[in-house]
């Protein structure tokens, strides 16, 4: 029932935590004037990033929209944990990282996600359902070319965190291949409430229909505003889709029709560790961003109290986010990236903080600094969180194409792509020792996961990949037993599970459902050994 779902949700008795009501625009009133579908327009990248996005109050802080789930893919890879001496309490995304509590289909961590996108998703459809595209004058048919890769982000992001993939932790041999429903700008309410999961090829097919029409539509389009896809991010969503469908060919096509079109080189060494601006303004190297104003900001449930250490407000000063210590020791002291967090011997680094030298002693090994208060703010949230968040940088596009690459025309090719762009921009010093296209796609990935922590990027390669996973090593900063699992391939919690509350409105959800990964994996993992 996704569409009454997303306009009003009411609580019921039958379930263990607290559901929402509320209501957004309809298509009518968004067609009411051209002025009103700019607006809705406008509505969509702001909604990406409210607080408090589904319940419309302070439930529960990991609401935070598609920001929010950004954060949730970090700790789902078990790349982010808190700091040491943190208390994990305080860490509302820890469920994403070990799924030792309740993460069932009456979770807060099956009904956010789900609800999140596919209101998400109805923003998008309201545009879209109120333009005739026949009639519509090349002005509106750009704002509908905008709605359309908003559209294409929003399945695809569905798609890769609801379509299960094998795993040795929970059966998923009836539902491998199955994707999401669609809801469209004509589902009615009756549809919604028989709305099956779509086929892998179906939703495939669908969202690169949908880039199609914004390829179109944007073909003109100079990106002035990155609140906003341009031309280049719609050639980036189509080379993401294509490598999660395992199109290689078409991945390196599109991966580098990306970087040609957007044309700016990547992120500085300057600019990435910058104390005032680091992550928090937008730089040539981003195509897409997010961002906050005061109306959709608290001092709670806002990205930059969630991610970097040094804002004194919000939960990050309490859990010191922090990057896995294995992933750390794989980068290089001549990759400038390691910078990003703080080295047991600080004496390796002329470390900088908006916070001073002493604020710096005083914490711990492997906390992050990569994502800064904006202007340096620290103590004031309305200025210091008001930052640009990456949706997308041209960085992603290099090592897309160079796995793609590797696929279609052996490893070596790909390992040539791979040095290519860290040694011109990231270490001068990098030389990939991959033996074989397994050894180098899990180099690659490893590559992705450092360039983008925190941005979650890399979740969807990881999940097609399936790496494997390892959280208990000799010298883990895994902050408990809960979090020190072994995972062979993918982590069961890779396959978010549907919430219980739209399948009792969609039954022919409920046969298809994912399996429960709650308990699935419990820590501690044998040291070194996958469970």
């Amino acid at each position: 029932m996704l569409m009454a779902a997303v306009a009003s949700l009411a609580t019921t008795g039958c379930v263990d935590e607290t559901f929402p009501e509320g209501g957004t625009a309809t298509q009518e009133q968004v067609g009411a004037s051209a002025a009103a579908l700019e607006s809705s327009l406008r509505g969509i990248p702001t909604q990406m990033s409210q607080g408090y996005f589904v319940y419309g109050d302070q439930v529960h802080e990991t609401d935070m929209s598609y920001a929010g789930l950004i954060i949730a893919q970090a700790e789902m890879l078990g790349d982010m944990y808190v700091g040491k001496g943190a208390n994990t309490g305080y860490d509302w995304y820890s469920n994403y990282n070990n799924f030792s509590r309740s993460y069932n289909d009456n979770s807060y961590f099956s009904y956010l996600p789900w609800f999140s996108m596919y209101k998400l998703v109805k923003g998008c459809n309201d545009v879209i359902g109120a333009v005739d595209m026949e009639t519509a004058s090349e002005s509106v048919k750009e704002v509908a070319g905008k709605a359309y890769a908003y559209r294409a982000l929003d399945y695809f992001t569905l798609m890769y965190l609801f379509e299960p993939k094998a795993n040795k932790y929970t059966d998923c041999s009836k539902v491998l291949g199955l994707t999401v429903p669609f809801v469209l700008p004509t589902t009615t309410v009756e549809q919604g409430m028989n709305t099956p999961r779509v086929p892998h090829d179906e939703m495939v097919a669908f969202i690169l229909s949908d880039l199609d029409i914004a390829e179109e539509c944007l073909a003109n389009n100079v990106q002035n505003d990155k609140l906003y896809p341009s031309l280049a991010c719609v050639y980036g969503l189509k080379a993401r889709v294509y490598m999660w469908d395992e199109d290689f060919e078409n991945a390196a096509k599109y991966a580098r029709m990306a970087i040609d079109t957007h044309a700016q080189i990547p992120t500085t060494e300057a600019q990435w560790l910058d104390v005032n601006t680091g992550f928090n303004t937008e730089v040539q190297s981003w195509m897409w961003k997010m961002g906050y104003s005061a109306e959709n900001m608290g001092n709670l449930c806002n990205w930059t109290g969630w991610m970097s250490a040094e804002a004194d407000w919000g939960y990050s000063s309490l859990t010191m986010p922090s990057i896995d210590r294995a992933l750390y020791d794989h980068i290089s002291y001549t990759d400038f990236r390691k910078y990003t967090f703080l080295d047991p011997d600080r004496s390796v680094y002329n470390y900088k903080s908006c916070r001073g030298q002493e604020w710096l002693d005083g914490m711990p090994e492997y906390v992050s600094i990569k994502f800064r208060c904006k202007d340096g703010d620290y103590q004031t949230y309305s200025i210091g969180a008001l930052a640009d968040i990456p949706l997308m940088r041209v960085e992603e596009f290099y090592f897309i194409e160079a796995e793609a690459v590797a696929q279609t025309k052996g490893f070596a090719e790909g390992v040539k792509l791979l040095n290519s762009f860290m040694t011109q921009y990231r270490d001068p010093n990098y030389n990939c020792k991959a033996t074989d296209l397994r050894s180098f796609q899990i180099e690659n990935l490893m590559q992705m996961r450092i360039e983008f922590w925190g941005e979650g990027v890399a979740f969807p390669m990881a999940k097609r990949i399936a790496p494997g996973f390892m959280q208990n090593y000799e010298g883990t900063n895994a902050p408990g037993d809960a979090f020190k699992i072994n995972c062979e391939g993918i982590k069961p919690n890779f396959n978010l599970v549907i919430p219980r509350f739209e399948y009792e409105s969609n039954p022919i959800l409920k046969e298809t459902n994912n399996p429960d990964p709650t308990k699935a994996v419990v820590g501690p993992s044998p040291v070194g050994q996958y469970s």
